[in-house]
């Protein structure tokens, strides 16, 4: 404010002007002595950790603005952009404080979970910003032109931002209850007479065009007196409660406001010294300096480690507990209600939002392979290892509910006794957390969650919130699975009551069959007659096959003998000759014998044949190979057609009554897996859209005679 040295050089005689200076350099000493003896003790002694930090960062601002002051006022203020900065880092702050005690976010009607911020909030935060674009452009002009340096917009944007302050003073005091005013009356007199005298000040300047050096030397005074106000009724409400609670958003989105202000302030003044200290190049470098500056902002706000470390620090400075309880539990049952995905995806998920993991997986029990397997991911590479449901890993997680934390398994491995743990778990990158699935005292599962973005310490309070967490997802996934079981069920109890009828049609073939044969006897001379007899047979034949295509998995008598399996694929492929493309067959290692029904197994091989011819173009081939493994045969069917998606494989492609065809019935891949483990074999298959798949079937050979 250099404006006030020269209207005292104005009208003062030097002796006058001496001691208005020095009254001034006095008045701002002690106002920055105080504020930083206040901002010292709100730092050490107030239990009110939010207000209090956000209170102590504004006297801390006070007292190095008013330091400024008075270590400047002997230089006739010789650099009045920094303490223009200063000044409205000092108004930025309280009114953050203010703002902050007031609310500053609110839920939508329409979207409870979605927090915004109040249009005020938005119309302040841009008056500090044209504040400080207006503080750059006087301070430009003042450069080029001297005689020019104080404009009324200026003072106009000044006298602003103390009304502003002074209608967030009123409204705290206003909605604050009666009964709890006497706590807070202090300090919104305080600050609310510290923006009442910025009005005063800048009202007469933008009356008189300048500023009155005498209410500029009395502003350190009136500064100093505030101070003791805003001490008092901190001590009256050491944890300021005062009926206006904070949540964990409202502090997250305000910390990153402040952050957000300060760093532009930072980079604005950085921009201005580049431009007046690059000479010819320097308004060049002033913009691309800012515009680097705020690319690199906006990356870091959308970063995830970023938002993800500023909520850890945020709940562990300045709560008492690491979580809003109230919150997470929100979110982890929105995340688990969601019907974008898959639900083990979202278990998976929910977990991991509770640390700020950013991926995992899912292993389930399975009674028919007595193991857990792993049957969702959520952003880690797939995982195919089982653990058996009677190892030391399953029975330590039963029996001791305990969420595993693997670094510590590391150096304190004394802590989880006789437990070992899987060979492949080591291998999931940067895995941290298995939380068991515990539902009435069973393990239906464990999820695996990788290192967080930001470090967490793993306490006791993290690992309850796990252990319950875990619980919760364990209802929701037996329910899951309970419900898929039995609609399934109901889906066989349909099919066996529509095979009953399909049946009766069976039979009704069978009796015009009966009837055609009969006739036969008397009008086989008839051409009339024969042709239409060949119609009807060859029609009624071509229904029963369909039919009975799809309801030969009924086949209750099996005969178990030694196959050739190179026998059976030629008569397969034999079979298959007229269709296009027409399948190849190569076989690698003949004489290879298995034991299983031929019926059924011709049945279940043909079938994935015919589903690799009709998901493949004419042009394109289907391979049929037949080799050797150690103690198995592997039957190999290659097309390159449509392929599936990973989701429709996992999902669909092994469930009963889900087909892509339109007159499919949706049993035919699923009978085949049922089968091949039913006789100790294996069915895996791997593929991508519009590159084709590949059916690998392994079966166990037979014992040699």
């Amino acid at each position: 404010m250099s404006c006030c040295a020269k209207a005292a050089d104005e009208y003062l005689s030097p002796r006058s002007l001496l001691l208005l200076t020095v009254m001034a350099t006095l008045s701002y000493a002690v106002a920055a002595v105080v504020f930083f003896l206040l901002s010292v003790l709100l730092i050490t002694r107030w239990r009110g950790r939010l207000y209090g930090s956000l209170l102590a960062t504004a006297c801390f601002a006070s007292s190095i603005w008013a330091a400024t002051i008075a270590g400047l006022s002997y230089q006739d203020y010789a650099y009045p952009l920094l303490i223009q900065i200063l000044e409205l880092s000092r108004d930025a702050t309280l009114t953050l404080f203010l703002v902050t005690l007031l609310g500053p976010f609110r839920t939508g009607e329409t979207d409870k979970t979605s927090p915004r911020l109040k249009p005020i909030t938005i119309a302040i935060a841009l008056l500090y910003l044209l504040g400080l674009a207006q503080i750059i452009a006087s301070n430009y002009t003042a450069s080029i032109h001297p005689d020019q340096a104080d404009s009324p917009y200026a003072f106009l944007t000044w006298v602003a931002m103390a009304i502003t302050g002074m209608i967030l003073v009123e409204q705290y005091y206003r909605n604050t209850p009666q009964e709890q005013r006497w706590g807070i009356k202090f300090i919104c007199l305080g600050i609310g007479g510290l923006f009442v005298y910025d009005f005063y000040l800048y009202s007469d300047a933008l009356l008189f065009r300048k500023i009155s050096p005498d209410i500029w030397a009395a502003r350190g005074w009136v500064n100093t007196l505030i101070a003791p106000l805003i001490g008092l009724s901190a001590a009256r409400n050491p944890k300021w409660v005062v009926g206006i609670a904070v949540s964990r958003h409202i502090l997250f989105y305000s910390s990153a406001l402040f952050g957000t202000a300060v760093y532009l302030l930072l980079m604005a003044a950085a921009g201005y010294y580049l431009r007046f200290s690059g000479g010819t190049w320097g308004t060049i470098f002033q913009l691309t300096f800012l515009f680097g500056a705020i690319v690199l902002l906006v990356v870091v706000l959308f970063s995830g480690t970023t938002r993800s470390w500023l909520k850890v620090f945020i709940s562990k400075h300045f709560f008492s507990y690491n979580y809003d309880y109230r919150e997470e539990w929100l979110r982890f049952t929105r995340t688990l209600s969601e019907e974008k995905t898959e639900l083990r995806v979202r278990v998976i998920k929910s977990l991991a939002q509770l640390v700020e993991s950013p991926a995992g997986g899912l292993w389930f029990k399975s009674d028919q392979h007595h193991a857990y397997l792993p049957i969702a991911r959520w952003n880690i590479s797939p995982v195919e290892t089982s653990v058996a449901m009677e190892s030391h890993f399953c029975q330590f997680l039963q029996e001791s509910s305990w969420v595993i934390d693997l670094y510590q398994h590391d150096s304190e491995s004394q802590k989880y006794a006789a437990m070992v743990l899987p060979d492949w778990l080591p291998t999931i990158h940067k895995a941290r957390w298995v939380v068991p699935l515990i539902l009435h005292g069973e393990l239906l599962g464990f999820v695996v969650l990788t290192e967080p973005r930001s470090k967490i310490e793993f306490n006791w309070e993290v690992r309850d919130l796990l252990k319950v967490a875990g619980r919760q997802a364990a209802s929701y996934l037996a329910q899951y699975e309970s419900a898929q079981a039995l609609s399934t069920a109901r889906q066989f109890e349909s099919f066996n009551r529509m095979s009953t009828f399909i049946v009766h049609d069976i039979k009704n073939l069978i009796a015009q069959l009966s009837l055609l044969l009969t006739n036969a006897e008397k009008h086989k001379d008839n051409p009339e007659f024969q042709q239409d007899m060949l119609d009807t047979v060859a029609l009624s034949v071509n229904k029963m096959k369909r039919m009975l295509e799809k309801l030969s998995s009924a086949n209750l008598h099996e005969a178990k003998t030694p196959l050739a399996l190179d026998v059976l694929l030629q008569r397969i492929i034999a079979s298959k000759s007229f269709h296009e493309p027409q399948p190849e067959l190569e076989i690698a290692d003949a004489e290879l014998n298995v034991v299983a029904d031929p019926s059924r197994l011709e049945r279940v091989l043909g079938h994935l044949v015919q589903n690799a011819i009709e998901a493949t173009p004419k042009d394109g081939h289907v391979k049929v190979r037949l080799k050797r493994a150690p103690g198995q045969a592997i039957i190999e069917i290659e097309d390159n057609g449509h392929g599936m998606s990973e989701q429709f494989i996992h999902e669909k492609l092994f469930t009963p009554f889900e087909s892509t065809k339109t007159a499919g019935m949706g049993i035919g891949v699923f009978e085949s897996r049922e089968y091949v483990e039913e006789i100790g074999g294996k069915l895996q298959v791997s593929s991508e859209v519009l590159k084709g798949t590949v059916f690998l079937v392994m079966l166990p050979l037979a014992p040699n005679l």
